[in-house]
């Protein structure tokens, strides 16, 4: 007796659940992101590939974003040292109310990038009115 069974694999599986996980065309979604950064980066060497695409994505989408170097530092000492608003601005001579500004300012610039991408079939999804593909 042979007995076949059918078995449906879901390859954007994953995709979907970056999707779902981080809305990259708004700032709070590259809030979150910028806020995994360091659990990306362990998947990362862990061998999780799309760790991997979502890290070399978004240093692209830094990188293209046109960032000041005060903006770049912001997000680098807020994210990536995990340092409070409060000490950035002191290492960086500015107030925290500047350090909060720089950064809402630095999320929406990132934000448009991955909403370019999104519209342009690159990669990503709008995060915003759920079944429209950028077709607005």
């Amino acid at each position: 007796m042979i007995i076949i069974v059918s078995t449906t694999i879901d390859l954007t599986e994953k995709e979907r659940r970056i999707d779902e996980a981080y809305a990259l065309d708004n700032p709070e979604g590259v809030r979150l992101l910028l806020s995994d950064y360091h659990a990306l980066v362990k998947r990362q060497y862990d061998g999780d590939t799309d760790a991997i695409v979502i890290i070399a994505d978004l240093s692209n989408a830094i990188e293209l974003a046109n960032l000041t170097s005060r903006q770049k530092s912001a997000i680098n000492c807020v994210f990536i040292k995990d340092w409070t608003q409060g000490q950035t601005g002191r290492e960086l001579g500015i107030s925290q109310q500047a350090v909060g500004n720089y950064i809402a300012t630095t999320l929406s610039k990132i934000a448009a990038v991955f909403e370019y991408w999104a519209k342009h079939d690159e990669g990503y999804r709008l995060s915003y009115g759920k079944g429209n593909l950028g077709n607005d």
